[in-house]
């Protein structure tokens, strides 16, 4: 479990969030929304451990992560942003051992090098493995940016593939944090990210929670929604209980539609 209690965060006199308090159960896929400003990246940098908050405190599973190492945090805590500057011009596969930093010292082993290896091709990179990573894409970099990423979360169990082994296995939680992760994709990779992490998130060890735009996107993909508006959580729970025509009209300013879909449950258009 990962919990925050009574998180304030400020700059200057301005508090980015206040007194926030939520929780994320593992193997559920959690995504914050909200409009600009809300807070939203902040609260992942919080829960994240990169920011430290004024009061409040963040815990995984009971325990305070101010009294963990940034090296034990590594192994078991990653965070995709935006944008991921890389000032050298590293190879694709380069980029994506670097998620495997925090696991061996000195030189990659041949486990580190598997997860690469299935990495690559799960992420379809295989064509861009000896490229220079400044050459590619917004759209592109952010693949491989995700790929290296898991690469420091995925585990292994010897098999042709990595795996997201049980919580039984392991006695420790994995914590993805995802900040605007679908910037610069276009549609059709939006659709598969969003799955991907779906998928990995399915593990009963794995925790993770994201900031996401797209309402759409948040209500056929999430577990459970976090709604924040100037640094205060509105609502939390599933799309039908956060999603409501009073939360969006009073949070975001529009009316919403609502459309019913077979598939994902509701469609929402707004005017």
């Amino acid at each position: 479990m990962l919990e925050a209690s009574d998180i304030t965060f400020r700059v200057g006199n301005k508090a980015l969030l206040s007194e926030v308090s939520v929780s994320f159960a593992p193997g559920s896929l959690h995504l914050v929304i909200g409009p600009n400003g809300a807070g939203k990246s902040t609260l992942i940098k919080v829960l994240a451990g990169l920011l430290q908050p004024q009061t409040g405190g963040v815990e995984y599973e009971g325990a305070d992560i101010r009294g963990a190492s940034e090296s034990e945090l590594a192994k078991r805590r990653a965070v995709l942003s935006q944008a991921v500057e890389v000032a050298f011009p590293l190879s694709v596969r380069e980029v994506v051992m670097m998620g495997r930093y925090p696991h061996f010292g000195g030189r990659p082993g041949p486990v580190d090098e598997k997860i690469v290896d299935c990495l690559i091709e799960f992420f379809d990179l295989a064509e861009f493995i000896e490229r220079n990573y400044q050459t590619l894409s917004g759209g592109e970099r952010q693949r491989v940016n995700f790929a290296r990423v898991l690469a420091q979360l995925w585990r292994f169990d010897g098999s042709a593939l990595p795996v997201s082994v049980s919580a039984a296995t392991h006695s420790s939680c994995r914590y993805l944090f995802l900040d605007e992760p679908l910037t610069f994709l276009d549609i059709r990779h939006q659709i598969e990210f969003m799955k991907k992490v779906r998928d990995f998130t399915d593990a009963p060890d794995v925790i993770t929670v994201g900031v996401v735009h797209d309402l759409n996107l948040a209500a056929r993909f999430a577990d459970q929604i976090v709604l924040l508006h100037r640094g205060q959580v509105v609502a939390t729970g599933s799309a039908a209980e956060v999603l409501t025509p009073e939360h969006i009209r009073n949070v975001f300013g529009v009316e919403p539609t609502f459309i019913p879909v077979n598939e994902t449950g509701v469609h929402l258009i707004f005017d």
